[in-house]
Protein backbone atom coordinates (compact mmCIF):
# COMPACT_ATOMS: atom_id res chain seq x y z
CA UNK A 1 0.00 0.00 0.00
CA UNK A 2 2.79 2.11 0.80
CA UNK A 3 4.05 1.59 -2.10
CA UNK A 4 1.28 2.56 -4.46
CA UNK A 5 0.40 5.72 -2.71
CA UNK A 6 4.44 6.85 -2.74
CA UNK A 7 3.76 5.95 -6.80
CA UNK A 8 0.58 8.11 -7.05
CA UNK A 9 2.09 10.66 -5.44
CA UNK A 10 5.49 10.98 -8.09
CA UNK A 11 2.35 10.36 -11.63
CA UNK A 12 0.65 13.02 -10.18
CA UNK A 13 3.28 15.25 -9.74
CA UNK A 14 4.55 15.16 -12.93
CA UNK A 15 1.09 15.40 -14.62
CA UNK A 16 0.47 18.36 -12.55
CA UNK A 17 4.11 19.90 -13.37
CA UNK A 18 3.78 19.03 -16.79
CA UNK A 19 0.36 20.63 -17.38
CA UNK A 20 1.47 23.33 -15.86
CA UNK A 21 3.80 24.48 -18.38
CA UNK A 22 2.93 21.80 -20.88
CA UNK A 23 6.02 22.16 -22.21
CA UNK A 24 6.84 18.75 -23.99
CA UNK A 25 3.92 17.98 -24.49
CA UNK A 26 3.48 20.76 -26.88
CA UNK A 27 6.23 19.85 -28.36
CA UNK A 28 5.14 16.07 -28.61
CA UNK A 29 2.12 17.06 -30.03
CA UNK A 30 3.33 19.62 -33.16
CA UNK A 31 6.23 17.33 -34.19
CA UNK A 32 3.63 14.51 -34.61
CA UNK A 33 1.20 16.69 -36.20
CA UNK A 34 4.01 18.15 -38.63
CA UNK A 35 5.76 15.12 -39.83
CA UNK A 36 2.29 13.33 -40.51
CA UNK A 37 1.67 16.17 -42.78
CA UNK A 38 4.85 16.64 -44.41
CA UNK A 39 5.32 13.40 -45.08
CA UNK A 40 1.46 12.73 -46.18
CA UNK A 41 2.91 15.02 -49.26
CA UNK A 42 5.65 12.24 -50.29
CA UNK A 43 3.21 9.46 -50.51
CA UNK A 44 0.01 8.58 -52.27
CA UNK A 45 -2.86 7.77 -50.29
CA UNK A 46 -3.81 5.37 -52.17
CA UNK A 47 -4.83 2.29 -49.89
CA UNK A 48 -2.13 0.33 -51.75
CA UNK A 49 0.64 2.75 -50.27
CA UNK A 50 -0.45 3.31 -46.74
CA UNK A 51 -1.02 -0.38 -46.10
CA UNK A 52 2.69 -0.82 -46.84
CA UNK A 53 3.99 2.83 -44.66
CA UNK A 54 1.37 3.07 -42.29
CA UNK A 55 2.75 0.69 -39.24
CA UNK A 56 6.71 2.38 -40.02
CA UNK A 57 4.93 5.55 -40.68
CA UNK A 58 3.04 6.36 -37.53
CA UNK A 59 5.76 4.00 -35.24
CA UNK A 60 7.94 6.97 -36.31
CA UNK A 61 6.14 9.24 -35.54
CA UNK A 62 5.18 7.93 -32.00
CA UNK A 63 8.50 7.18 -31.19
CA UNK A 64 10.13 10.33 -31.96
CA UNK A 65 7.37 12.42 -30.56
CA UNK A 66 7.78 10.19 -27.35
CA UNK A 67 11.30 11.14 -26.86
CA UNK A 68 10.60 14.61 -26.26
CA UNK A 69 8.60 13.75 -23.42
CA UNK A 70 10.72 11.30 -22.40
CA UNK A 71 13.78 14.09 -22.27
CA UNK A 72 11.85 16.27 -20.22
CA UNK A 73 11.02 13.26 -17.16
CA UNK A 74 13.99 13.82 -14.91
CA UNK A 75 15.23 17.59 -16.58
CA UNK A 76 12.24 18.98 -14.90
CA UNK A 77 13.94 18.14 -11.82
CA UNK A 78 16.59 20.13 -12.36
CA UNK A 79 16.09 23.36 -11.53
CA UNK A 80 16.60 24.70 -8.10
CA UNK A 81 18.32 20.95 -6.99
CA UNK A 82 15.03 19.29 -7.38
CA UNK A 83 16.54 16.13 -8.92
CA UNK A 84 18.87 15.95 -5.24
CA UNK A 85 15.47 16.54 -2.88
CA UNK A 86 13.27 13.87 -4.92
CA UNK A 87 16.36 11.02 -4.33
CA UNK A 88 16.80 12.13 -0.48
CA UNK A 89 13.62 11.56 0.04
CA UNK A 90 12.48 8.22 1.30
CA UNK A 91 11.43 6.89 -1.67
CA UNK A 92 12.84 3.34 -3.30
CA UNK A 93 13.59 3.33 -7.12
CA UNK A 94 11.31 1.50 -8.10
CA UNK A 95 8.33 3.39 -7.07
CA UNK A 96 10.19 6.64 -8.03
CA UNK A 97 10.60 4.64 -11.84
CA UNK A 98 6.93 3.54 -11.85
CA UNK A 99 5.25 6.36 -10.85
CA UNK A 100 7.16 8.42 -13.50
CA UNK A 101 7.10 5.88 -16.39
CA UNK A 102 3.72 6.02 -15.50
CA UNK A 103 2.94 9.88 -16.35
CA UNK A 104 5.46 9.33 -19.23
CA UNK A 105 3.24 6.38 -20.70
CA UNK A 106 -0.12 8.83 -20.61
CA UNK A 107 1.76 12.10 -22.10
CA UNK A 108 2.82 9.51 -24.97
CA UNK A 109 -0.67 7.97 -25.33
CA UNK A 110 -2.16 11.22 -25.71
CA UNK A 111 -0.03 12.34 -28.53
CA UNK A 112 -0.95 9.25 -30.23
CA UNK A 113 -4.44 9.08 -29.81
CA UNK A 114 -4.30 12.88 -31.32
CA UNK A 115 -2.04 11.27 -34.08
CA UNK A 116 -4.10 8.78 -34.86
CA UNK A 117 -7.19 10.55 -36.44
CA UNK A 118 -4.76 13.39 -38.18
CA UNK A 119 -2.95 10.36 -39.71
CA UNK A 120 -6.65 9.15 -41.15
CA UNK A 121 -7.41 12.39 -42.47
CA UNK A 122 -3.97 12.88 -44.41
CA UNK A 123 -4.14 9.53 -45.17
CA UNK A 124 -7.62 8.52 -46.24
CA UNK A 125 -7.57 5.69 -43.94
CA UNK A 126 -10.18 4.12 -41.92
CA UNK A 127 -7.92 3.35 -38.52
CA UNK A 128 -10.96 2.54 -36.33
CA UNK A 129 -11.58 -0.93 -38.34
CA UNK A 130 -10.03 -2.78 -35.71
CA UNK A 131 -10.15 -0.69 -32.51
CA UNK A 132 -9.73 -2.38 -29.54
CA UNK A 133 -6.68 -4.78 -30.93
CA UNK A 134 -4.85 -1.14 -32.19
CA UNK A 135 -5.33 -0.09 -29.19
CA UNK A 136 -3.84 -3.08 -27.34
CA UNK A 137 -0.47 -2.67 -30.00
CA UNK A 138 -0.54 0.87 -29.02
CA UNK A 139 -0.52 0.37 -25.12
CA UNK A 140 2.01 -2.55 -25.21
CA UNK A 141 4.29 -0.62 -27.91
CA UNK A 142 4.14 2.80 -25.78
CA UNK A 143 4.62 0.93 -22.48
CA UNK A 144 8.06 -0.92 -23.96
CA UNK A 145 9.20 2.90 -25.07
CA UNK A 146 8.04 4.72 -21.74
CA UNK A 147 10.02 1.83 -19.40
CA UNK A 148 13.45 1.91 -21.64
CA UNK A 149 13.32 5.29 -21.97
CA UNK A 150 12.66 6.60 -18.64
CA UNK A 151 15.74 4.94 -17.25
CA UNK A 152 17.74 6.26 -19.95
CA UNK A 153 16.45 9.72 -19.03
CA UNK A 154 17.11 9.70 -15.55
CA UNK A 155 20.95 8.19 -16.80
CA UNK A 156 21.33 10.68 -18.99
CA UNK A 157 19.80 13.59 -17.24
CA UNK A 158 23.80 15.36 -15.66
CA UNK A 159 24.82 15.29 -19.51
CA UNK A 160 24.70 18.24 -21.57
CA UNK A 161 23.45 16.45 -24.53
CA UNK A 162 21.08 14.09 -23.32
CA UNK A 163 18.59 15.28 -26.31
CA UNK A 164 20.99 13.54 -28.31
CA UNK A 165 22.56 10.52 -26.09
CA UNK A 166 18.97 9.53 -25.07
CA UNK A 167 17.67 8.72 -28.58
CA UNK A 168 21.26 6.77 -29.85
CA UNK A 169 20.60 4.27 -26.39
CA UNK A 170 17.04 3.85 -26.69
CA UNK A 171 16.39 3.74 -30.31
CA UNK A 172 18.79 0.16 -30.82
CA UNK A 173 17.52 -1.33 -27.84
CA UNK A 174 13.44 -1.00 -29.29
CA UNK A 175 14.60 -2.66 -32.36
CA UNK A 176 12.49 -6.04 -31.61
CA UNK A 177 9.26 -4.19 -30.06
CA UNK A 178 9.62 -1.97 -33.17
CA UNK A 179 9.35 -5.29 -35.29
CA UNK A 180 6.57 -6.16 -33.40
CA UNK A 181 4.00 -2.80 -33.37
CA UNK A 182 5.07 -1.55 -37.06
CA UNK A 183 4.04 -4.88 -38.35
CA UNK A 184 0.70 -5.05 -35.86
CA UNK A 185 -0.29 -1.83 -36.61
CA UNK A 186 0.05 -1.99 -40.42
CA UNK A 187 -1.50 -4.89 -40.17
CA UNK A 188 -4.56 -3.59 -38.25
CA UNK A 189 -4.82 -0.33 -39.78
CA UNK A 190 -5.80 -2.34 -42.97
CA UNK A 191 -8.57 -4.11 -40.94
CA UNK A 192 -7.00 -7.37 -40.82
CA UNK A 193 -7.21 -9.28 -37.49
CA UNK A 194 -4.10 -10.74 -35.85
CA UNK A 195 -4.09 -13.92 -36.41
CA UNK A 196 -1.79 -17.06 -37.49
CA UNK A 197 1.60 -16.15 -37.60
CA UNK A 198 1.21 -12.83 -36.65
CA UNK A 199 0.79 -13.67 -33.14
CA UNK A 200 4.29 -14.34 -32.17
CA UNK A 201 4.71 -10.12 -32.99
CA UNK A 202 1.85 -9.53 -29.98
CA UNK A 203 3.82 -12.30 -27.77
CA UNK A 204 6.57 -10.76 -29.00
CA UNK A 205 5.50 -7.22 -27.19
CA UNK A 206 4.15 -8.81 -24.17
CA UNK A 207 7.50 -10.48 -23.47
CA UNK A 208 9.20 -6.81 -24.15
CA UNK A 209 7.35 -5.49 -21.61
CA UNK A 210 7.32 -7.55 -18.96
CA UNK A 211 11.25 -8.29 -19.33
CA UNK A 212 12.43 -4.27 -19.65
CA UNK A 213 9.85 -3.54 -17.03
CA UNK A 214 11.20 -5.89 -14.58
CA UNK A 215 15.07 -4.96 -15.73
CA UNK A 216 14.12 -1.22 -14.77
CA UNK A 217 12.53 -1.85 -11.37
CA UNK A 218 15.74 -3.81 -10.68
CA UNK A 219 18.05 -1.16 -11.54
CA UNK A 220 16.47 1.78 -11.57
CA UNK A 221 18.06 2.51 -7.72
CA UNK A 222 21.81 1.65 -8.88
CA UNK A 223 21.00 4.27 -11.84
CA UNK A 224 19.68 6.91 -9.71
CA UNK A 225 22.18 6.63 -6.79
CA UNK A 226 25.09 4.95 -8.53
Amino acid sequence: MRFLRQVAVITAKDLRAEMRTKEAINASFAFAIVILLILSFAFDPTEETTREISGGLLWIVFTFAGTLVLNRSFARELPNDCLDGLLAAPVPGSALFVGKALANFVFILAVEMVALPVFGIFYNVRWTRQFWPLMLVLVLGTWGLTAIGTVFSALTVNIRLREVMLPLLVYPLMIPMLLGAMRLTALLVAGQPIAGDDTVWLRLLFGFDIIFTALALVLMETVLRG
